[in-house]
């Protein structure tokens, strides 16, 4: 009878001890063993995956940008030497490719905006001398006479980073005294073989850009707080694509595709603020293109050394961002050397492939001194300028930087181009006669100077 009564107590709806509601249940507790994951030191995919976050990891913890640098270019191995003066075929459109660049002909909306009225621009000076004050005075009054006419040429107001135009006369005077005195007034002798720009050109560009940047700083304080360095060296080291290793130790395994340029610029302006974008940074101007071919095939060459990005300064420098580089090209690329050779269309490619070589290498080594990398693209363009001639022929070219995203895991889900504008070369003068310059072109003296007056919107 006892057993019956326990089990009438203890039958479904009857409760003996309590009537409280059982209580939610308790969260499982944290796992005794930590999880499993792939050796460091295997030859696996998931090893590999493994030690790239771990270094990716170990590079967005870098107390400071010097130790930054450091680790991306620790581990050396052969990479691709990519020359900015080369005289390889076709070579703008392999290095557009390896960049992510497009290129746009022709001057940026911000530089035409900021042009002067066309009657200045395409005026010539027979003797290379000022104008006479009365011919300048008539322009003038011509020039404001047709102010009032529509469809005469006006000039626009002034964009961001423009100025207002200094005189004409004394800037083409400035120019043709620097020419002559280092292709008439010295008693120079015969230059040594394959040294011609050094002779006359190299000296001529250098006296040029300093004279020309003295006599603007008083209308661009950005330049009166900058910095000219006179054959400063210029590098980057970055990766794009993958490839298999063919030869050594390693033969079999998947690498990314190394690049390195280095370059050495005649002169560079650096300054302490950035210069204005250009357009925005998601834009779209063209495309970009795709060459499925090995690097090799350009011909480039590898070399292991050390991986180094450097814009010409150390990272504590406060002039740390890019104004205007020059570059003179060397004897071996002349243009009478293509003429003899019957390849008249490749002379405008070798200013082309210096420009976007040369200014991708400064521009994005100046992003990676403000902490951008691959993995941590940029988040606002980066704007550089080069002026690309042998003394005689100059050809102009704006860069603005908006990705650094180029390796082959981070270029795949990346919109993001990179653009160039770039102008074909033009003569700024004729020739030099008995102590004249014959068929100086004040086109190409004013598109220099309006690069020197570029400077951001709040200056």
């Amino acid at each position: 009878m006892a057993a019956l009564g326990a089990r009438r107590l203890l039958r479904p709806g009857r409760r003996w001890f309590s009537d409280t509601v059982p209580s939610a249940p308790s969260p499982p507790a944290s796992p005794l063993y930590p999880p499993v994951v792939a050796s460091i030191t295997a030859k696996s995919k998931a090893a590999k995956s493994r030690r790239l976050q771990r270094f990716n990891q170990r590079v967005h913890e870098a107390a400071t940008v010097e130790e930054k640098l450091r680790l991306y270019g620790k581990l050396q191995r052969p990479k691709y030497m990519v020359y900015p003066q080369t005289f390889a075929l076709n070579a703008d459109r392999w290095y557009r490719s390896f960049t992510k660049t497009v290129l746009v002909p022709g001057m940026p909306p911000r530089a035409a905006a900021a042009k002067p009225p066309v009657a200045a621009a395409g005026a010539t000076s027979e003797t290379g001398r000022a104008p006479e004050p009365r011919a300048e005075a008539a322009g003038n009054a011509e020039a404001a006479g047709n102010a009032d006419v529509p469809g005469a040429a006006k000039t626009p107001e002034p964009s961001v980073g423009a100025a207002p135009c200094p005189d004409i006369g004394e800037l083409r005077s400035l120019a043709c005294d620097a020419l002559l005195q280092e292709s008439f007034y010295q008693n120079k002798k015969r230059p040594f073989l394959y040294r011609d720009q050094d002779h006359t050109p190299g000296p001529f560009l250098t006296q040029l850009v300093s004279t020309l940047a003295a006599s603007l700083s008083g209308r661009n304080p950005l330049l009166a707080a900058s910095s000219l360095d006179l054959n400063p060296e210029v590098n980057y080291y970055w990766h794009h694509g993958n490839e298999v290793v063919v030869h050594g130790h390693r033969k079999g395994r998947v690498d990314p595709v190394r690049f390195q340029i280095d370059d050495n610029p005649h002169l560079q302006i650096r300054v302490p603020k950035q210069l204005p974008e250009v357009v925005p940074l998601e834009s779209d101007l063209g495309d970009v293109p795709v060459i499925d071919h090995k690097p090799s095939k350009l011909p480039l060459f590898k070399k292991q050394y050390e991986n180094k990005v450097f814009i010409g300064a150390k990272v504590a420098d406060p002039c740390c961002y890019g104004h205007t580089q020059f570059h003179l090209l060397p004897d071996r690329l002349k243009r009478e050397r293509f003429i003899k050779e019957r390849l008249e269309d490749q002379i405008e490619v070798v200013y082309r492939s210096n420009g976007i070589a040369s200014l991708f290498a400064w521009t994005a080594a100046q992003a990676m001194y403000q902490g951008f990398w691959n993995e941590a693209d940029v988040t606002r363009p980066f704007v550089s300028q080069a002026v690309v001639t042998d003394g005689k022929y100059f050809a102009f070219f704006c860069y603005q930087l908006n990705t650094l995203a180029l390796n082959a895991e981070t270029i795949k889900n990346n919109p993001r181009k990179n653009i160039c504008w770039g102008t074909d070369s033009k003569p700024l003068y004729d020739v030099v006669e008995d102590g004249n310059v014959k068929g100086f072109n004040d086109e190409v003296l004013l598109q220099l100077v309006h690069f020197l007056l570029n400077r951001p919107k709040e200056l």
